[in-house]
Formats: C-alpha cells, structure tokens, sequence
C-alpha cells in the first residue's frame, strides 16, 4: 500500500490525470445501464456493468482496453455509466445497475453500502483500504496566468471569479472547498481563520457545476479566472490540448476516490477490482494523471502535466480526510443541513 496513504500532512504521493462523461468500453457497449449474470443486472458473466464518478472516465476506460487483453480479462465487455458522484449513488441505491461502483468520495460509497448494495466490510478487500485512485487539489489559471494567481491567498481577494462542482452533487467539489479549509488551519489548526477563508472563498464563486466534469467545461467556455479541480483533471485538459495551466499549492487536500464490487456482481468484476489496484493497473491510471495508491507505480511522461518526466511535485504539506477527523465527522460538519459550507452559501 501506498506509503502516503493515512499520514496526514505529508509529503505528496506519485500522481495523476483522467477525464470523465458518459459511456464506456473496454471491447464492448457503450450503454450507460447494464450488468452480468449472477450480478445487478443479469446480463452475461463477461460482462461488467461500471457506475462510476465523471473523471475517472478516460482512466476506466483504459483500464477496462487492457483488463480484456489479460487471461482473467478474455472475452470480458464493459457497460457503464459516468456522471456526478452523488447523483451516481443515488443511483445506484435506487435500483441503478452495476456491478462496480467508482465513486469520488466514501460519502457516496456508505450509501450504497447503507443500501445493502456493497458489503458493509468493502474496506478490507485488498490492500489499499478500499481506495482505487488518488489525486490532489489544485488551482487552475488561464494560459499566461493573467491575473497573476500563485496560491491560495491570491484566489480569495475581491475581483477573482472562482469555477468549482457544487457540493449538492458532485464529490470534486466537497474534496474543492475541504482544500481551500484545510490549506487556511496552518500549523496552529486555526479553525477561525479557515471559516473566514472559506467564506471569501465562497464569496468569490462565480459558478457552480454539478460535476468536476462540467466545472471544468465550463471554466474552458471562458467563465471566471480561476478553477479549482482535481490535479488529474488539469493534466487531462491539458493533455487534450485546452489552454490553461495549473498550480500545485504547497498546502493541499489529498483526494481518495473509493471502488467496491457490489454485492451480487459475477466473479469477474473482482478480478477487475484486483487488477485496478495492481502495479499494472495503477500505471495506466498513472498515465491518465492519477496518484498511485500502491508502492511501485513509476509516473514518468505523463502528457499534459507541468513536467512531464517528472509530473508529480512534493506537497509541502498535504492534509488528509483523517487529519479532518474523518469521512463521518467531516461530511455533517461542512455539507449537512448545519455544516458550515451550507451555511455560508445561504
């Protein structure tokens, strides 16, 4: 496993890109429902059924082109469906098709989980804690960097239209605003001075998405001067060849996207699950800009990063959702009916 995972503020891990939508397949449909004999949707036992959060897209699809090259992979087609993590969840817990389940943050796994769609002990399958991929948040800038953005303090003064997902739907954008928290606590954990960050943080959004996805497209339209979004999904635009650039601060939030084989899904899609977090698979999700979850995993000529041949700075110091205190005390605190980004988007 991974040496960064579960740290706290640490050094940064290796890292990386994907992209998102609709539809996939690694030599089959393009259907966004589906499944496998034995599994959620009784289709055939080669076939996997993926519902899964928008940016990781790209990524999957890769993974799923070379799964089927493999002997446990022959013969095996995928079905998919891509959108913002919450709304794939509730999804999924109403009845939604799938077989795998990707989602951005924990959050959304516990309510398929809660469900009874995914085995309560998810967490323990593997050795990475139930975690499929990482990244960090990062500051995107128009090409030129035109407003002269180097961190976060620039970002929340009066005049900088910020783009981010909206915490109502999209995972991206609660892993966006935990960032922009976390980074302002400093080594005296000042809570008071982080509420006030996020409040002119909040201030200075002029738009937001329901997805990372759309919050991206949007900012790439020509809305605001500054989106906040995973490192990958910088690298992806970039790699696509979008006009922006992006800045790894030297405080930020370490993003843990969980996967889960649902509970009736065939043999199969385990053995995808399996090779997803292999050093085979975590390359490949290297490749599209994500951050390894296992030892291992070499990153070099990573299309679309700042550097290419060495795409994935240290983080000075990276805070995790444990630092916070965890997914369960952390997702009440800030996104419940009370929390404080409900609170202060009102």
């Amino acid at each position: 496993m991974n040496v960064l995972r579960g740290r706290g503020r640490t050094t940064a891990v290796l890292a990386l890109l994907a992209a998102s939508s609709l539809g996939l397949s690694a030599c089959g449909s393009n259907a966004s429902t589906g499944s496998s004999a034995g599994g959620s949707g009784g289709g055939s036992a080669k076939e996997i059924d993926i519902v899964g959060f928008s940016v990781i897209k790209s990524a999957y699809d890769d993974l799923g082109e070379a799964f089927a090259k493999t002997p446990d992979g022959d013969g095996v087609t995928f079905k998919s469906s891509y959108g913002a993590s919450g709304a794939q969840a509730r999804a999924v817990v109403a009845g939604q098709a799938a077989d795998l389940v990707a989602f951005s943050l924990e959050p959304d796994l516990k309510k398929v989980v809660d469900a009874g769609k995914v085995d309560k002990d998810w967490k323990s399958v593997g050795d990475t804690e139930g975690i499929n991929s990482s990244s960090v948040v990062v500051i995107a800038v128009r090409k030129g960097n035109p407003k002269n953005i180097k961190g976060w303090d620039d970002i929340a003064k009066p005049g900088i239209g910020i783009v981010t997902a909206d915490p109502g739907t999209s995972g991206a954008a609660k892993w966006n605003l935990l960032g922009a928290y976390a980074q302002a606590l400093g080594t005296d954990n000042d809570t008071a001075a982080a509420q006030t960050y996020l409040k002119s943080f909040i201030g200075n959004v002029v738009s937001w998405n329901d997805s990372g996805r759309n919050a991206t497209d949007a900012f790439l339209k020509g809305t605001g001067d500054v989106l906040i979004s995973y490192e990958n999904e910088a690298i992806a635009a970039r790699a696509a060849g979008e006009e922006l650039e992006y800045i790894v601060p030297d405080s930020t939030l370490l993003i843990e996207n969980p996967g889960a084989v649902t509970s009736d899904a065939p043999e199969v899609t385990g053995k995808f699950l399996d090779y997803i977090r292999s050093t085979e698979g975590q390359t490949i999700l290297a490749k599209d800009g994500f951050r390894p979850v296992v030892d291992g995993v070499t990153a070099t000529g990573v299309e679309g990063a700042n550097d290419p041949a060495n795409p994935f700075p240290t983080v000075k110091n990276l805070t995790t959702i444990a630092d916070l205190g965890g997914w369960d005390e952390v997702d009440d605190k800030f996104f419940g009916d009370n929390g404080i980004v409900t609170k202060l988007r009102k």
